[in-house]
């Protein structure tokens, strides 16, 4: 199926698996279905399984928004317990996303199912909430613990069959432009690695980049991420310039949020450092995933310049990440879009595109993981193995069986709506709405000076020296930020260029 007809079909009110091979596309569909289904005024709840994945949709995690918690069963009540903001949202949501899929237990969306038929006060699935779940079963599964409840894929819950969830199947390809990559993870799909597969990937171990290519390492555990990076940056000579998170929001509901922030919340820096943006930038420079590096700093805001790859070189300004619940705002982080790049893990890379990795699946421990990093990269020329153990070679059985069915009622999902692939034809070609300009950066630096009249001005050596002198004497953050005509957050980040990170506290 394309991405066309699989958007129509879910505009059409059907509740719909959303599933299909790694770069297939998943999420840009489901955007533009957001967007959409907006627009024509429906409540939309953007969900996923885990933190990380909620924050590329702008949405919160299922357990969160349902109510469930890491709680293995529906406790007795439940309905007279809910939260009065928790049972609006829930009553209100007219349509469900719950993106990566594969990761949530069989018995827990049997727990969202009641969770939203006691609140509704409707015994239908899910009370009647239209309900788009997406993934695919090949990447990383539920996760079994011993002290908690086992479970399986979805698929084997009691809702499943009782909600018999449209199929739509995307086949296309938007990420892979090898075939011989191509033909390696769909052997690993199929369970169908043969030797000539293994020796392709085996022959990746003894290749080396060109010399002073900007490379990605992913590791399968964390601690060899941390490592690498901070290695890596103290090797670099120069100044350390620190950025400094804002938020809002509540403690307890920031916190939540920063867990699946890829942007650190201090975000320490030096000329010639590796870094990968962590946000799609609306003006489609880089996207999330773009590798580049820091070439220098501007210097009238200290904020970082990077080339990327691609060839654009792009001065970083802080975005925005939020934590919504339904239709509420509960957190919101500002911080430059960006991280260390030498390393990150290959749970963190699920949903990334990288023009180039050197990938190192000695310690793959689940079934899954080996597909999730090596789908991460466009062609085989550009993956760099440091090893690879036989589990990053396995998918699970369960997944290859499900998988199977699907195709299968995705083909007849696909006949039974083919009355809509006309429409899907007609939305494509229409040109795409123009949208309200945002206020350009100019427009933003001049409403900020109404409040700080120095705002984005260099710092003279004349105010260098009074923010010193004044900050020893013990003069508060909010008078030095009145006295200087800064923003408060600027004068840490001054503050903290000065004296270190971890002289400077709120105060």
């Amino acid at each position: 199926m394309n991405q066309g007809l699989a958007l129509e079909i879910m505009l059409s009110g059907e509740s719909v698996l959303l599933t299909g091979p790694a770069g297939a596309g998943k999420t840009f569909v489901l955007n533009q279905f957001i967007k959409l289904a907006k627009a024509d005024g429906k409540h939309v709840s953007v969900t996923a399984t885990t933190g990380l994945a909620a924050t590329h949709l702008g949405g919160t995690t299922i357990h969160s928004w349902s109510g469930i918690g890491v709680s293995d069963h529906l406790p007795q009540g439940f309905a007279d317990h809910v939260a009065k903001g928790r049972r609006e949202i829930i009553e209100k949501t007219d349509v469900l996303i719950i993106d990566e899929i594969s990761m949530l237990h069989d018995y827990r969306l049997d727990m969202v199912d009641e969770a939203c038929r006691l609140v509704r006060r409707k015994d239908v699935p899910f009370g009647g909430i239209q309900v788009i779940m997406s993934g695919d079963f090949f990447q990383l599964p539920p996760i079994n613990r011993g002290d908690s409840r086992a479970g399986g894929f979805v698929v084997h819950s009691e809702v499943w069959k009782e909600l018999d969830p449209t199929v739509c199947y995307l086949q296309e390809q938007h990420r892979q432009d090898d075939q011989e990559l191509l033909d390696i993870l769909n052997a690993l799909r199929a369970g169908e690695i043969r030797r000539h597969h293994a020796e392709q990937l085996l022959a990746r171990v003894d290749q080396s980049p060109p010399e002073n290519m900007m490379l990605t390492e992913l590791h399968t555990v964390n601690i060899d991420v941390d490592r690498l990076n901070e290695v890596k940056l103290a090797e670099l000579g120069g100044d350390e310039l620190f950025y400094t998170q804002t938020t809002t929001g509540s403690e307890g509901y920031v916190e939540n949020l920063q867990r699946s922030v890829l942007a650190p919340a201090t975000l320490r820096l030096k000329k010639g450092a590796l870094v990968m943006a962590v946000k799609n930038a609306t003006d489609r420079r880089y996207a999330n995933g773009s590798i580049g590096m820091i070439s220098d700093f501007d210097p009238a805001t200290e904020y970082p310049i990077v080339e990327f790859r691609s060839g654009r070189t792009v001065t970083m300004q802080p975005e925005t990440w939020e934590l919504r619940d339904g239709d509420k705002k509960r957190a919101s982080i500002s911080q430059i879009p960006l991280r260390l790049a030498w390393a990150i893990t290959v749970h963190k890379s699920q949903g990334m595109t990288l023009d180039a990795a050197r990938i190192d699946l000695r310690k793959a421990f689940v079934e899954g993981m080996g597909y999730v990093a090596l789908s991460r990269v466009k062609n085989l020329n550009n993956l760099y193995l440091h090893g690879i153990n036989r589990m990053a070679l396995q998918v699970s059985e369960d997944a290859q069986t499900i998988d199977g069915t699907l195709r299968g009622r995705a083909a007849n999902d696909s006949k039974k709506f083919a009355h809509l692939a006309e429409q899907a034809t007609k939305r494509a070609s229409e040109p795409p709405k123009k949208e309200k300009a945002a206020p350009g950066w100019s427009d933003k630096i001049a409403k900020m000076r109404e409040t700080y009249p120095n705002a984005y001005r260099p710092w003279q050596s004349a105010d260098d020296e009074q923010l010193k002198q004044d900050f020893q004497n013990g003069v508060s953050l909010k008078d030095l930020s009145k006295k200087l005509g800064r923003h408060e957050g600027s004068v840490t980040m001054r503050l903290q260029k000065h004296f270190g990170e971890d002289i400077v506290t709120t105060q």
